[in-house]
């Protein structure tokens, strides 16, 4: 790695690390049914919590009046509500510091004239893809504020997808610069390394839908759904595209499905690098991506057995996101 740029490489995975940890905490928050209670949405004065029993007493008013409280929290007294604010609270204020992370140095960079010209403009496009985020965060938290008890799975997802395109655009920077030689044979065929990208993604999006649909805990049973392969209630819409989307029997039996699909993916790209008998950085590496992809799986299913305990849930959230990381980083090496 060049020494001039290895302070932008740190700040970049540092930066890619944050993302990581805000959206582990965003599984805590959906898991702890905590996303919808704080009402108001101050971007730029929304720094400090409630501090007098006046501003807990009126920001709980706003929150009971909500679908959410009605529906489902109706007469939650306010040590409970505050178990749940919290966690809302830590991920907002953790978005914020990711922005700050990005932008001072960024501006340090700028000004002290250390940044490759090339990559000006994809960090120009980062900080719109943060600043966009931040909207798609909120226009997701006001789906539920309207006749429902939860925000909309579309939306949810639509969240998670733009929170996977800018940690894998930061490693692709950071990667692209660590390893600004190639340090490794060149992968001839790099359709091996598209394909488990694109498995592991898609696995990753089904279960956004799952979270959504509150899919995780209606089938506690495994390896069947209920006693049989496919669950009884599979397809309950006349449209088939909408049962994938909006029935939660259907929302985990893909999720199911992806996930086996993303652990033969794994072990099959490992047995084509073996195969090739290239340089064994990468044959290290496909072992890598197969073992996270048998554990990923296990812990799936842990998960699954135990009804979804939020300790679980976030581990298996970063099972997920580990298997991305390496899907990423083994797609920025073929190309390097």
């Amino acid at each position: 790695m060049d020494t001039a740029v290895k302070p932008i490489v740190f700040w970049l995975y540092g930066c890619a690390a944050m993302v990581v940890a805000m959206m582990l905490i965003g599984a805590a928050t959906r898991l702890t049914e905590s996303g919808l209670s704080m009402v108001e949405w101050r971007p730029l004065f929304g720094w400090l919590p409630p501090m007098t029993a006046a501003e807990w007493n009126r920001i709980f008013e706003l929150y009971r009046q909500t679908s959410e409280y009605r529906i489902q929290h109706f007469g939650m007294e306010l040590p409970a509500f505050k178990t749940i604010f919290w966690w809302e609270y830590i991920h907002r204020v953790w978005g914020r510091l990711i922005g700050l992370v990005f932008v001072l140095p960024l501006l340090w960079f700028a000004l002290k004239r250390r940044l490759p010209w090339r990559l000006t403009p994809h960090l120009i496009l980062l900080l719109l893809l943060g600043s966009m985020q931040g909207l798609v965060g909120w226009w997701m938290v006001k789906s539920g504020f309207v006749d429902r008890e939860d925000v909309s799975q579309y939306r949810l997802v639509a969240h998670l997808s733009v929170a996977l395109l800018i940690l894998a655009y930061l490693l692709w920077l950071a990667i692209g610069l660590h390893f600004n030689k190639k340090q490794q044979e060149e992968l001839s065929n790099k359709w091996p390394v598209w394909v488990i990208f694109t498995i592991f993604l898609l696995t990753i999006i089904s279960g956004g839908f799952v979270a959504g649909l509150n899919a995780g805990v209606i089938y506690s049973d495994w390896p069947s759904m209920g006693g049989t392969f496919m669950p009884a209630d599979y397809s309950v819409s006349k449209f088939w595209w909408l049962n994938a989307l909006e029935n939660p029997a259907a929302a985990q039996f893909h999720h199911r499905l992806l996930a086996y699909c993303s652990v033969a993916a794994a072990l099959w790209f490992c047995w084509i690098i073996h195969r090739k008998e290239i340089d064994p950085k990468w044959l290290r590496l496909a072992k890598v991506v197969a073992a996270v992809a048998v554990l990923q799986l296990i812990i799936g299913i842990v998960t699954l057995l135990s009804v979804v305990p939020t300790g679980l849930g976030v581990i298996h959230q970063l099972g997920a996101i580990t298997l991305y990381c390496l899907a990423v980083l083994s797609l920025r090496l073929a190309y390097l």
